[in-house]
């Protein structure tokens, strides 16, 4: 096996970041041509936070370090991880619609007035706002109701197939970062809708569960937990439970009790 930091010490004649340590299973995963989950989740299964490795001012030494490894050892490999990067201005799902189309199914505005109302397939769907996780859990449940958020993306495409689809019935419910932003997002999709109960939107994302999940789960940060204006009630009550914790919760650490509340949710 490659002793990587051994490597990067000899040829940059620069010390290794203290925890470089963390990056070596990655690499060994990277050379035994293993398929890899999405970036953010990568970094989060490393005991990293999400952005560490596609965001240099997360951790700017480990950042450089994860770079140059990835260009001196991989630039020539073929890298196999499932991608997060979906077309912007559309509306991207599974199985929400009735079709033999492969999943996901990715709506451009012009497509989008025939499918306000063609048939449905099911009646339920979860609404994710990393698109890394989106990803994710339709590789590992392909046969999922899900949307695809997209982060703080509100397109108008998106909200109107999203309008239409609750406007039909379709009961949705919602998951996302439990920080500051990530509640402002979940506030700010939640006021757009008009047919959706409160209840149902949190009905695994609830009060309990984050506070649940800030305790087991959180790491702290004073901007990612800061006060930010949150209009819905129940959601303004999760952003209070961060501020007391003072800790945030990305998507990427809530993977295995995402399968389990999605699966109870969906029977």
């Amino acid at each position: 096996m490659v002793d990587y930091i051994n490597m990067y010490e000899e040829q940059t004649k620069r010390k290794a970041p203290a925890n470089a340590a963390a990056l070596t299973p990655l690499f060994d995963q990277l050379a035994a041509g293993k398929v890899l989950p999405p970036l953010g989740q990568q970094a989060v299964d490393l005991g990293l936070t999400a952005h560490s490795l596609n965001n240099a001012s997360e951790d700017p030494e480990l950042f450089s370090y994860y770079q140059w490894i990835m260009r001196h050892c991989f630039e020539h490999e073929k890298i196999d991880q499932l991608s997060a990067k979906l077309i912007g201005m559309a509306f991207t799902c599974a199985n929400v619609f009735q079709t033999d189309i492969p999943q996901p199914l990715t709506l451009n505005p012009w497509q989008v007035p025939e499918m306000l109302a063609y048939p449905l397939k099911n009646r339920q769907a979860v609404i994710v706002e990393n698109n890394g996780i989106f990803v994710l859990l339709h590789q590992r449940n392909p046969e999922w109701p899900l949307i695809n958020q997209s982060g703080n993306d509100f397109n108008s495409t998106y909200i109107t197939v999203v309008q239409r689809l609750e406007a039909r019935g379709v009961q949705l419910t919602y998951l996302g970062d439990l920080d500051s932003k990530g509640i402002q997002i979940a506030d700010t999709l939640y006021r757009k809708l008009k047919h959706t109960s409160i209840e149902t939107f949190t009905a695994i994302q609830s009060t309990m569960n984050v506070t649940k999940w800030l305790s087991l789960k959180g790491k702290t940060d004073a901007k990612r937990t800061e006060n930010l204006t949150i209009q819905t009630p129940q959601l303004k009550d999760q952003l209070d439970a961060i501020q007391v914790f003072g800790r945030f919760v990305e998507q990427e650490q809530l993977v295995k009790e995402y399968e389990t509340l999605i699966a109870q949710w969906l029977k």
